[in-house]
């Protein structure tokens, strides 16, 4: 190998260093935290009831829910919804163990129904957010 080759290798290595290493610096500004549920983005409602909670969380236009036990490990009927004014309902449910969700819809800035259940009892919202 020439040392022509070498300098062009070293120098694409150093574009590519100094690339990533600025891409870093930018998306750690604009970077959403991920909840341990899977949602991206702020929490904006936490609507608890008797065997579980539901949280809300709001990235851009976005709103991801997650109905979460407070029994977790034991397996239960759980389901979580969300639907924007106008739309049907985003809905998840079945038997888990720690959590029913997410579910993600694009609500822009119309208002929502939100409802969490685990076992017999549950939790809705009404319209909110809007």
């Amino acid at each position: 190998m020439g040392s022509g080759a070498i300098r062009r290798r070293l120098a694409l290595a150093a574009a590519v260093l100094t690339a990533s290493g600025a891409l870093a610096f930018t998306a750690a500004g604009t970077a959403q935290a991920v909840t341990a549920h899977g949602c991206a983005g702020r929490e904006v409602r936490t609507l608890p009831f008797r065997t579980g909670t539901t949280y809300v969380y709001r990235h851009g236009g976005y709103l991801c829910v997650v109905t979460v036990t407070r029994r977790p490990g034991t397996t239960s009927t759980m389901s979580v919804s969300v639907q924007a004014r106008g739309n049907r309902p985003v809905v998840d449910k079945g038997r888990y163990k720690y959590y029913a969700g997410p579910v993600v819809v694009h609500a822009g800035h119309r208002c929502v129904r939100i409802k969490g259940a685990v076992g017999r009892y549950a939790v809705s919202s009404g319209w909110i957010l809007c």
